[in-house]
């Protein structure tokens, strides 16, 4: 038993226990003699305190008296949040019995009679006596902060926090209360000239949290004088405008041109680039602090981000891991935390409501994906859109969620800004100590409704009641500022004269088109991935293989089968004659180039170390000492580092993470592989509001390989379908790639072509992977294929004969060998079966001159084992009707609609995969 066994009420009790042996050993049983013999009081509650403690019983003071005033520090350290003056609205806290005096059998004289050391802490070194100690205990603990960190297990993070709390170490400095009344002002005063200005025009206004601004200030600055290079903020609507100009400086006159004049801006847009756009409250920006007072140039960047609020969160996180990540070498990649941080701004009832919050917590300690810790802010408006916390959430404060991940808590009061400054600083501190996350409650409220347009008197009559006749922050601090003597009577209102006038000279301000235009971005180069040459010289690729071979030499594998295996990738390059390059051979020798040609690669996912079907074994664990060997990593031809981590079981976050990386670091390929083709439902918000749609509405590039196993295999419904019928409904305008390879060599040249892509013509790569056929030599190809090879978007059947094929079937990926491997095959020479390997950009110039070469050709047939309103048959069955005209009718073969991708019968599926199979070659159409 230790010390750390021992926390609130049962840590009291043990003191008291102690005291009493101390006083006399034989007051207390045998066995607990024995066990404080070799026990000291606990480290957090300081060796003083029980010095004093002992001092105080040897000087004949009541014992009772003693235990009742530590038991009462305990319980106001504990609880004393409980009875914080947490909300600006003058709501009652709900308090707590362990904080009277009385719960502990004490009146003001006992405690006036007790030395002030046994309180403990820094409290005492301006008290007299334990009263006047436990007095200042509670101007700590319960006033405008709330210290919520009982749940807090590691004994040397509880003595930080409670020394730093208590010392008051971080405490507002007196002669920045000029200043940050003047910041008070400008956020204060844009809100209301917008209102003003465009009052039929909702924005998400800041005001209730006004000091949501002055801390991220604080904050950055701290980040800035310790060196930092990258600051990631994930922003909610709430705010959003105050911190795009006051935050992160995006000029009024952009931010007033949004409101002016959106469709002039929307027009100039799409006349210089290729974007529509967003909303003015979804819409990022990047700052450079650089004004010569720092060290290090600092970057703050503010992602965009849809209503999808939360979503945010693990993108901020994945920037802030690929900006902290230097990957310019052999090896793993190296992540400096003291480079990089981020903050993540969430509402209080999304907090609670979003599992997308919880994921995120839970990467934050994960090897592959831990960034040194979060600050976040929950901008606490004490409602949802209407929704009271009572009925949106199950637990007392909107932060709760963040004790199951023993994440420091701390509640305040946003009316108070000396102790919202106070907690600012103290949070950052114990980031950057710890390097774990930390949350701040900031408690506030919303002036408005959910939009300056929305009446919130229909839903919270009363609370609006108060909230109309309640004075601002800013005019809080000025009357404050005036009674301290700080400022004079007419100050307040020179501060605000100034403001406005900069405000109304912006809004008059005749706007530079070029200026005001935040997303230009340029189409690439006509042709660049036809032109990208993704072979490798035969020298090259020997030599890589070489080194593979050689590094797994002597290596302790867990079975032989494993062993053979992997040496078999390596003679596989040296039997020429056959196509014995099997699909995760191919991945290996493509990523191995792509690090010799000085491109990093970061790859994730369920499993996928080893890989879903035991197929990868990029990761081997020695069986005899259990280290782990990435041979990638440890390849001598490698210019760049490569990193591969099994995700959490999450999909959501993990592909929000490896976006946030992507699109921080675009020069690296970055990978996510789903366990199943269908887990990518689980991240489909991502798939809509970031990955494809974020080039059109935000300008980003993002080029994230999504790796999704797909194909009817009998296995039912689940593990069946990448769905691929979502990407292609939402490919337009050139923003992704969609594949579906049937060779080892293909998927070789598909990767390769990615990463040499990237600088020039960045786009999400979307692949329906085998399963089955990672192990099908139909699928394996020869060395030569990727000596002398490269990406064929569209693979013409090479033993039809052009002369005698009347039907054209064209197919994708997996349900190609189905077919070609059928007993119809050679029954039906007038078929010819083409593959479609590229589905998106659709590969018309590919396809026409094949369907010109049949000249015989009567019928052209889509042929899918997808149901007919799933798969490709609708995005690809219309295009090949417009290429063909209407000269040749164009056909479907497939399962019937469905609302499931698949039969739940290995019996059903094997039926209608063998009908949908003879159908390709025998269906007569009407």
């Amino acid at each position: 038993m230790t010390s750390q066994e021992f926390h609130g009420p049962n840590e009291g009790y043990v003191l008291e226990l102690y005291e009493q042996y101390l006083q006399s050993p034989d007051s207390v049983d045998a066995h607990t003699r024995q066990f404080f013999r070799s026990w000291s009081p606990p480290a957090s509650n300081g060796a003083g305190e029980s010095h004093a403690i002992a001092q105080a019983v040897a000087t004949g003071i009541d014992q009772q008296k003693i235990v009742g005033a530590v038991s009462l520090a305990q319980s106001i350290r504990q609880f004393g949040h409980l009875a914080a003056k947490l909300d600006p609205l003058g709501y009652p806290s709900p308090g707590d019995p362990e904080l009277t005096l009385e719960s502990h059998g004490l009146t003001e004289d006992d405690l006036r009679q007790l030395p002030a050391n046994i309180v403990g802490g820094a409290v005492v070194e301006n008290s007299t006596n334990a009263l006047e100690a436990i007095n200042t205990l509670r101007e700590i603990y319960c006033g405008s902060i709330g210290i919520d960190n009982d749940h807090i297990r590691i004994p040397e993070e509880r003595q930080w926090l409670r020394e730093a709390i208590e010392s008051r170490r971080y405490r507002f400095s007196p002669e920045q209360s000029v200043p940050l009344l003047e910041r008070l002002t400008q956020i204060e005063a844009f809100e209301h000239f917008l209102q003003r200005s465009f009052p039929t025009k909702y924005r998400f206004s800041i005001e209730g949290l006004d000091m949501m601004v002055p801390m991220l200030d604080e904050i950055i600055e701290h980040a800035a004088n310790t060196g930092m290079s990258t600051i990631a903020i994930g922003m909610a609507h709430r705010g959003r405008l105050n911190i795009l100009a006051h935050i992160m400086n995006k000029s009024y006159e952009q931010i007033l041109a949004d409101f002016k004049d959106p469709l002039m801006l929307q027009e100039r847009q799409q006349a210089i680039g290729w974007t529509v756009g967003d909303v003015k409250y979804h819409k990022g920006v990047v700052r450079q602090v650089n004004d010569g007072q720092y060290s290090t140039p600092l970057t703050v960047t503010m992602p965009p981000n849809p209503s999808h609020l939360e979503q945010i969160n693990p993108v901020a996180v994945g920037m802030a891991r690929a900006a902290g990540t230097k990957v310019d070498h052999r090896g793993a990649p190296i992540f400096n935390p003291d480079l990089t941080m981020q903050i993540l701004i969430h509402g209080d009832a999304a907090f609670t409501g979003q599992g997308i919050i919880s994921e995120t917590f839970n990467l934050s300690r994960v090897p592959g994906y831990w960034t040194g810790g979060t600050l976040h802010i929950i901008a606490n408006n004490q409602i949802g859109f209407t929704t009271l916390p009572s009925d949106g959430r199950s637990t007392l404060y909107a932060s709760d969620l963040a004790k199951g991940f023993k994440v420091p808590i701390v509640h305040v009061n946003a009316d108070d800004p000396a102790a919202c400054i106070e907690v600012a600083r103290l949070a950052f501190a114990y980031q950057d100590v710890f390097e774990k996350d930390f949350v701040i409650d900031l408690v506030g409220y919303r002036r408005y409704g959910h939009n300056e347009l929305d009446e919130p008197g229909f839903t919270q009559p009363k609370m609006y009641e108060v909230v109309r006749d309640h004075d601002t922050v800013r005019t809080l601090w000025a009357e404050k500022l005036q009674s301290d003597g700080l400022i004079d009577a007419d100050k307040p209102q020179t501060f605000l004269d100034k403001i406005n006038t900069v405000l109304q000279t912006a809004l008059d301000k005749e706007p530079d088109e070029e200026e005001l235009i935040d997303l230009k971005q340029e189409e690439p180069p006509q042709g660049m991935a036809r032109a990208t040459v993704t072979a490798v010289s035969d020298d090259r690729l020997t030599a890589i293989n070489d080194s593979l071979e050689n590094l797994i030499d002597g290596f302790n594998f867990y079975s032989k089968r494993l062993e053979n295996t992997l040496k078999a990738r390596r003679t596989a390059m040296r039997e020429n004659e056959k196509p014995m390059i099997d699909w995760a051979t191919a991945e290996e020798l493509a990523f191995a180039t792509i690090l010799e040609d000085g491109i990093a690669i970061r790859m994730t996912g369920q499993d996928c170390e080893r890989g879903t079907f035991s197929h990868r074994h990029a990761v081997l664990h020695d069986s005899e000492t259990g280290e782990i060997f990435t041979p990638l990593q440890a390849l001598p031809q490698a210019k760049a580092a490569f990193e591969i981590h099994n995700s959490p079981l999450s999909e959501a976050a993990v592909v929000g993470f490896e976006y946030g990386y992507n699109v921080q670091e675009p020069g690296r390929l970055v990978l996510w592989e789903a366990q199943y083709g269908d887990f990518v439902n689980g991240a489909q918000t991502f798939i809509d509001e970031f990955l494809l749609s974020a080039r059109e509405k935000w300008g980003q590039t993002p080029s994230l390989v999504m790796l999704l196993p797909h194909g009817h295999e009998g296995a039912g419904p689940d593990h069946t379908s990448g769905r691929l019928e979502r990407f292609l409904q939402l490919a337009a305008k050139t923003n992704v790639r969609i594949a579906n390879a049937t060779t080892s060599a293909q998927y070789y040249h598909l990767l390769r072509r990615q990463a040499l892509l990237l600088e020039t013509d960045p786009l999400p790569l979307i692949v329906m992977a085998p399963k089955s056929l990672l192990r099908n030599a139909d699928v394996f190809s020869k060395p030569e294929e990727f000596i002398n090879g490269k990406w064929q978007p569209v693979i013409d059947d090479a033993q039809a004969d052009p002369d005698i094929v009347d039907r054209l079937v064209f197919c994708s990926g997996k349900f190609y060998l189905d077919l070609v491997n059928s007993e119809y095959r050679e029954k039906h020479p007038e078929v010819a079966i083409v593959r479609i390997e590229q589905l998106y950009p659709f590969p018309g110039q590919d396809i026409r001159p094949i369907v010109a070469k049949y000249k015989n050709v009567k019928q052209i047939v889509w042929a899918q084992e997808e149901p007919k309103n799933m798969g490709a048959w609708e995005f690809m069955g219309y295009r090949i009707k417009k290429l063909v005209g209407m000269g040749i009718p164009v056909n479907y073969v497939g399962r019937r609609r469905s609302a499931t991708p698949a039969e739940g019968s290995k019996t059903a599926h094997t039926v209608n995969q063998s009908m949908i199979t003879e159908y390709a070659f025998t269906w007569k159409f009407e």
